[in-house]
């Protein structure tokens, strides 16, 4: 099994209470599930960029996919991440670079190809939409951070996603938080959100509720069809990439079986394991 994986390399400095730590991050976290739970035999390939200033703080991850598409370029983004246990974090971005170079001939040499949108400027709707003209395949999409505008000194803030519903049309899976999910739609419903979603071509949609659980909507039968599976409460929870470790997760195990549920399963168990500061380690 080939498996591409496309997304921003960013450095990430987190504040949480009176703890601060410099440490990799964005696609850095979707790598490191993804070296845990491959099997002997497949492959990952890596789209995205890199730094010689930083890059030591993504080899030991690196190292160990297939860098083809990993390209050079003079810095790339720093994210500032504020922490908060009531509410949602606060991001802000510096050196938020072009969309990634996807120079790639055959798309239908992989067996699945997973776009994680870490600072929404990783690849553009035009992109996404040549590579679904040329592949076969399935596609995976972490909404992420293009649920998040622009604002002043990079600011970013949720807002709704401009014409989502083509970006959608191009996927086959949806990845969102609770709070991600209401920038997709213009309706005002989690459930209904998913049913308009689905409507396309979309296969499933997952939502991730933070220590509650992950829920996915999915087509069975011409039905829209749900299912929850909640997550045991951790205490200090190691939060930063858990969603990730979750969509990893799920993506692989569903290419590998295509069982939603099951697949379902066993990403909130690793994501678990990552809070847990036992995966990611």
């Amino acid at each position: 099994m080939k498996i591409l994986v496309i997304g921003h390399s960013v450095l990430d400095f987190i504040k949480s209470g009176k703890n601060d730590k410099v440490s990799p991050g964005g696609i850095f976290y979707t790598i490191s599930a993804l070296n845990r739970i491959v099997k002997n035999g497949n492959e990952i390939f890596l789209c995205s960029q890199y730094d010689e200033e930083t890059y030591p703080y993504f080899q030991s991850e690196f190292s160990e996919v297939k860098k083809d598409y990993l390209r050079k370029v003079e810095r790339i983004p720093r994210v500032h991440l504020n922490l908060f246990k009531d509410k949602e974090r606060h991001e802000s971005y510096e050196n938020i670079t072009d969309n990634l170079v996807i120079d790639i001939n055959d798309f239908n040499k992989f067996d699945g190809i997973l776009i994680n949108m870490i600072t929404g400027f990783d690849i553009t709707l035009q992109q996404l939409e040549t590579i679904r003209e040329n592949y076969k395949g399935l596609i995976f999409i972490d909404v992420h951070t293009l649920s998040r505008g622009l604002g002043e000194n990079y600011k970013r803030e949720f807002r709704k996603i401009p014409e989502f519903y083509k970006w959608a049309e191009c996927v086959d899976i949806i990845q969102a938080n609770q709070l991600e999910i209401y920038t997709l739609s213009d309706k005002t419903e989690e459930k209904e959100i998913a049913a308009e979603l689905l409507k396309s071509n979309l296969r499933i949609c997952c939502v991730t509720k933070g220590d509650s659980g992950a829920e996915i909507y999915f087509k069975k039968s011409g039905k829209v069809k749900n299912h929850f599976v909640a997550a045991n409460k951790i205490n200090n929870p190691n939060v930063i990439g858990c969603g990730d470790v979750f969509g990893a997760t799920f993506f692989y195990n569903y290419i590998s079986s295509g069982n939603e549920i099951e697949s379902l399963t066993k990403a909130v168990q690793t994501a678990e394991q990552h809070v847990k500061n036992k995966f990611l380690v």
